[in-house]
C-alpha cells in the first residue's frame, strides 16, 4: 500500500496510523501530528481504492451504503499491511494508534470490528458503524475517541451514537465529541483528540 512512514522520538514510541477521508492522500492528515504527538512514528496510508479517480480504503455501493464484502476484504489487507510494516520499519505493533478522518475512520472502525490486536486506541473522526450485527472481539482496555458533528449531512447523529454504544458493549472506553461543524475536520475536535490522546494509559 503507497504510504508515508517518518520516525519518531524512538521506535518504542507509539505509531499513529493516518486514514485519509474519501479522495485525499497519505500527505492530508500529516499536519495533525503536531497537535496529536510530535514525538511519535507516523505511518500514514493512501486507501487502494478508487472510486472515479479518487482514493479509498473500500468500495460503496452508494453514499453511506458500504460494499461488506470489500470492507472485509481491504479491512484485512489493512491489518496485514500494518504487520509487515512493523517487520519493515521496526516500529512497536501494540503500539498503533490509528486517526482517521471519515472514509479512514471506517476503515479503522472495521480494524476494531474484526482484529482484537489491530490498535491500541484509534480517534475516529466523523466515522459511521462499519458493520451491524456482528460480535466484536473483545476490545477491553482499547482507548477510542469519536469527533462527531450534530449537522453532519453523511453521517446522522444516530450513526454516531450506534458506535459508540456497540463498541461499548465490547469493552472499549470510548469517548463521544461533538461539534456543530459538518462534517468536515476541525480545530475543535482536533484539540479534543489532543486532550483525549494525552489521558491514554
Amino acid at each position: 500500500m503507497k504510504h508515508i512512514f517518518k520516525e519518531g522520538e524512538s521506535l518504542d514510541s507509539p505509531t499513529l496510523l493516518l486514514l485519509h477521508g474519501t479522495g485525499g492522500t497519505e500527505e492530508d492528515l500529516l499536519p495533525l501530528v503536531d497537535y496529536i504527538d510530535p514525538t511519535a512514528n507516523v505511518l500514514s496510508v493512501r486507501g487502494n481504492v478508487s472510486e472515479n479517480g479518487m482514493p479509498r480504503y473500500f468500495k460503496r455501493l452508494a453514499e453511506g451504503v458500504f460494499d461488506e464484502e470489500d470492507l472485509i476484504f481491504r479491512t484485512k489487507e489493512l491489518y496485514e499491511f500494518l504487520d509487515q510494516a512493523a517487520k519493515d520499519y521496526g516500529f512497536d505493533r501494540q503500539n498503533v494508534i490509528a486517526v482517521g478522518y471519515s472514509n479512514g475512520a471506517n476503515i479503522a472502525g472495521s480494524l476494531l470490528f474484526h482484529y482484537q490486536d489491530s490498535l491500541r486506541a484509534a480517534s475516529l473522526h466523523h466515522p459511521m458503524v462499519p458493520r451491524r450485527g456482528i460480535d466484536l472481539p473483545d476490545l477491553s482496555g482499547k482507548g477510542v475517541f469519536i469527533a462527531a458533528g450534530t449537522n453532519d449531512p453523511i453521517c446522522p447523529a444516530q450513526e454516531s451514537e450506534d458506535l459508540k454504544a456497540i463498541l461499548s458493549g465490547a469493552g472499549a472506553d470510548v469517548k463521544l465529541h461533538w461539534e456543530s461543524q459538518g462534517h468536515q475536520l476541525n480545530l475543535g475536535e482536533i484539540k479534543a483528540a489532543q486532550d483525549w490522546y494525552q489521558q491514554l494509559d
